[in-house]
């Protein structure tokens, strides 16, 4: 059977647990199997990409399989091929398919007509990969106990603020999210991990207050203010910079506390360069950590 991974609801609980615990076998050497020996991966890829595109194309490369990176702007795409007819040619060419752009709706639209494996790697509404590896980054300091800890999202509502919503459900977590009024995430997203809580016994808290949010909080999450796909807006800037993540804001979270940026950081707006550079070794595990849990991912989708 086909699988895809557009959102992160395509996968259960127990499956998101299986990719986690799998993440860290591979992460400390005790899988390396060749999953992906003898298939090829199109990544399709419409804007920048630093963490993604290297991440992804190292997994596949290391599980055997060989990476085929394809800019947007190269392919019939750029010149009003259908959606379609780029997914169904695809579909006759290689094993599977990974997607980065801007838009959501495209990347239904390739995944209703494709006949291999479709993976989100960043829309404008979700970034699935992103945040299953942050959630291998927390489990990798707190074990089973990560369901225990309180983790702060302040900042933009946007894709990763949804997903996130959606990680609390599906692996029942604490989450309190801030955002101003305007820029709250998605109400589907907050839904779909709503539902999601009521089976895993996870929890989602919104408030305007990021320190409320913040307070006793072992985990602070942010991301950049303006996204790829979004014209810089004074206004929506005026109204973040009580979201910022700076040594005030932290006065007010545990101690101990992690502070995770899913990067490229905008040092000196939605964090301040003291308080990412104290915490920088963590950020950059968690980049780092991007290859692990998606080749944890790729296992999954290909071999189990």
């Amino acid at each position: 059977m086909i699988r895809h991974f557009i959102d992160l609801w395509d996968i259960t609980p127990e499956e998101g647990w299986q990719i986690i615990k799998d993440a860290l076998r591979i992460k400390a050497g005790e899988d390396r199997e060749k999953y992906l020996l003898g298939k090829n991966i199109a990544l399709i890829f419409t804007k920048p990409s630093t963490r993604t595109r290297i991440s992804f194309e190292v997994a596949i490369n290391q599980l055997g399989g060989n990476a085929i990176f394809l800019q947007e702007n190269n392919l019939q795409l750029s010149r009003g091929e259908d959606i379609k007819d780029t997914a169904r040619t695809l579909s006759r060419y290689v094993d599977g398919v990974i997607i980065r752009t801007s838009s959501h709706s495209m990347l239904e639209e390739f995944t209703k007509y494709s006949s291999v494996n479709v993976i989100n790697a960043l829309t404008d509404k979700s970034h699935p990969c992103q945040v299953l590896s942050d959630v291998f980054t927390l489990y990798e300091v707190f074990g089973e106990d990560i369901r225990n800890i309180k983790i702060a999202y302040v900042g933009d509502g946007n894709n990763v603020c949804n997903t996130w919503l959606v990680a609390a459900g599906l692996f029942g977590l604490k989450l309190f999210v801030s955002t101003p009024e305007g820029y709250e995430p998605s109400s589907y997203y907050y839904q779909a991990g709503e539902d999601l809580c009521k089976i895993t016994g996870g929890s989602i808290y919104l408030t305007p207050n990021p320190v409320d949010a913040v307070k006793d909080a072992q985990v602070v999450y942010t991301d950049v203010w303006v996204s790829m796909n979004q014209n810089r807006d004074e206004e929506k800037i005026k109204k973040l910079k009580a979201y910022q993540v700076n040594s005030e804001l932290l006065k007010h979270a545990h101690r101990d506390v992690k502070v995770m940026h899913c990067l490229p950081a905008n040092k000196g707006e939605e964090i301040t360069e003291d308080i990412f550079e104290a915490h920088a070794d963590f950020i950059f595990t968690q980049a780092e950590n991007r290859l692990h849990a998606q080749k944890a991912l790729l296992k999954f989708l290909y071999y189990i």
